[in-house]
């Protein structure tokens, strides 16, 4: 079983299809999301990927108290550190360093098991081997959770470090 992603063929001219199929051709870890295939024809775009019957994380977020929907700590554990694995793959395990820019519960995809898998590289930036500056010409990812030196350079210059720590804040 698959799932495709059918993108809106009013995305800046294919810009963020583009993007994620480059990114997703370069990445094999067991918590990322694998890109099956992809179909681009006229103004049509799709993206095919595993399908994950159990959903994102967003459908499994549920107060302690809430016994019936609640996975257990043990379980939540186990999805932070895979998802942990993967965003350390992402940044350290590639040829070139990749910065998702859009952590967040609905970008992380469980498999049967509740084996968390990283998706949704629109938004994802290539980086160059040395990862102490990253190139930055607008702001991505989720508004409201940026590292400062995005919004100013009295802060200093945008790091991989620096935005690091900030995705970590997201989960």
């Amino acid at each position: 079983m698959v799932a495709v992603k059918v993108l809106d063929n009013t995305e800046k001219e294919g810009n963020d299809f583009i993007n994620e199929v480059r990114i997703m051709g370069k990445i094999h870890h067991i918590n990322v999301v694998r890109l099956l295939g992809f179909c681009a024809e006229g103004t049509y775009r799709a993206l095919v990927y595993n399908f994950f019957p159990n959903g994102s994380l967003q459908s499994f977020i549920f107060p302690p108290d809430d016994k019936e929907h609640f996975l257990g700590w043990e379980k939540l554990q186990h999805i932070a550190l895979g998802t942990a694995k993967g965003i350390e793959y992402l940044h350290q395990g590639c040829t070139h360093p990749i910065i998702h820019f859009d952590i967040n519960p609905h970008n992380v995809l469980l498999d049967d098991n509740f084996n968390p898998k990283i998706s949704d590289f629109g938004l994802a930036k290539l980086c160059s081997k040395n990862p102490s500056l990253v190139s930055m010409t607008c702001c991505r990812g989720n508004f409201g959770i940026h590292c400062a030196e995005v919004f100013s350079r009295n802060f200093g210059n945008v790091s991989y470090k620096s935005i690091f720590i900030v995705m970590e804040c997201c989960c």
